[in-house]
């Protein structure tokens, strides 16, 4: 159990005081619950009560039914099968889970789709918070607030009061491997965080010393596992980081999901060939498992592209995607000369929205639309290679329309790939 006294020293956690945290799950220290911002307090056991009743989390838990727009991007609700338990989330009924919505006049998450929401990839319920950050008004919630729970792990959700709130990022965000199993961060659909156009938003790294190293195989390690829900990220900017990649999130190693949140004008380095991921850039998940994006939006408007050299929203290396009821459009791949860069040319310019590069992998899409994504070199929505050969996509229930740019179409337009991969498409709609 982690000593709730230390949150009022949050401004100024050391990595020396997380290095001695052990592998703990989020569960294990569910009886404690710190308000960052406001009053601190210690539950019995096993209640796991916040301090605050009035959290954004629980006062957005009131969800929508609102119809679509037509960009495919209005829908607010999703139904389908999840084993996420009711939680301040979102509400679910009958195996339906009704997402919250975003009260503000951006695109809302998520596409029309209503395809099934694989039994782990749902929300997670965070009920019982071990960390809350603010004291209901939206100046408690600082960015060292933040940066300070989520080194310290666990169910992490806010106070801000009862509008919307940005929390402007003075720091990124990073996950520490010793410090919980597992970190949930539900923003309840109230919390944008910003990268001020300076820096990533949220940073998870297995291998990365300065993080602690926890086994001896990051590479492939089960924890720690992260999840943001009911989330916003904005202007996060990678282009300057040591790993120019993943302008919003970067997560490499353990397993990392994203739930009903939404990605605008989010950038990463501009020149490379295998540069990527304007949003989200993944590595290295355990056992091959895939990251799971469910009823999301990245982009929506031509006004709030995310772009990087390769796969404007979604960027990896032998990662396996699940991609449900999510909406990706108008993200752009602005590198140039492919990968392996043609002479004279920087790399780059593949994958307008999803950059999937590697062995084996498995890109699933279902119940989505990627739409108005723009590439100078390959895959003007997919770009999918598999270098062992050994990779495969299926596509269900989705709509792949005028994304622009590019070419080596050799299966279906808008998708580059290696001529001998498989693609099982269901119902669904992909032409110019």
């Amino acid at each position: 159990m982690r000593n709730v006294a230390v949150v009022w020293l949050l401004a100024s956690i050391a990595l020396s005081a997380c290095g001695g945290g052990s592998n703990t799950s989020s569960g294990d220290a569910g009886s404690t619950v710190a308000s960052i911002g406001g009053s601190s307090s210690s539950s019995g056991s096993g209640s796991g009560s916040s301090s605050s009743s009035s959290s954004s989390s629980s006062s957005s838990s009131s969800s929508s039914s609102s119809s679509s727009s037509s960009s495919g991007g209005g829908s607010t609700s999703s139904s389908g099968s999840s084993s996420s338990s009711t939680s301040s989330s979102g509400a679910s009924t009958s195996g339906v889970t009704v997402f919250v919505s975003f009260p503000d006049s951006l695109p809302a998450a998520g596409s029309a789709g209503t395809d099934a929401i694989p039994p782990t990839a749902g929300l997670e319920d965070t009920s019982s918070p071990n960390y809350v950050i603010g004291n209901g008004t939206p100046a408690s919630c600082t960015s060292a607030a933040l940066v300070a729970a989520v080194a310290a792990g666990g169910v992490i959700t806010f106070n801000c009061g009862s509008a919307p709130v940005t929390i402007q990022m003075t720091a990124t965000a990073q996950i520490f491997n010793n410090a919980a199993s597992t970190t949930v961060i539900d923003g309840g659909g109230l919390v944008t965080l910003s990268g001020m156009g300076q820096r990533r938003i949220l940073y998870m790294n297995t291998c990365d010393q300065s993080l602690v190293w926890t086994t001896t195989h990051c590479d492939d390690q089960e924890y720690p596992q992260l999840t943001v829900q009911n989330l916003t990220f904005v202007d996060g900017n990678a282009s300057n980081e040591t790993i120019p990649e993943g302008g919003a999130i970067y997560a490499s190693g353990g397993r990392f999901k994203v739930v009903n949140s939404r990605f605008f004008s989010n950038v990463c380095a501009s020149t490379g060939p295998d540069t990527a991921g304007g949003a989200i850039y993944a590595f290295e998940q355990y056992q091959s498992l895939p990251v799971y994006v469910v009823h999301s939006t990245f982009g929506g408007e031509s006004t709030l592209s995310n772009i990087c050299s390769n796969g404007g929203a979604l960027g990896s290396i032998g990662v396996s995607w699940t991609v449900v009821n999510s909406l990706l459009s108008y993200n752009q791949a602005v590198g140039n000369g492919g990968n392996p860069a043609v002479s004279g040319t920087p790399g780059g310019g593949s994958g307008g929205a999803i950059y999937n590069d590697g062995d084996t992998m498995i890109l699933t899409i279902s119940g989505s639309q990627l739409s108005d994504n723009q590439v100078n070199s390959f895959g003007s929505a997919i770009f999918f290679v598999s270098d062992d050969l050994t990779g495969s996509i299926a596509i269900t229930d989705s709509t792949i329309t005028g994304n622009t740019g590019g070419s080596w179409y050799v299966t279906y337009p808008q998708i580059s790939n290696e001529p001998s991969t498989p693609i099982t498409v269901t119902n669904s709609v992909i032409a110019d």
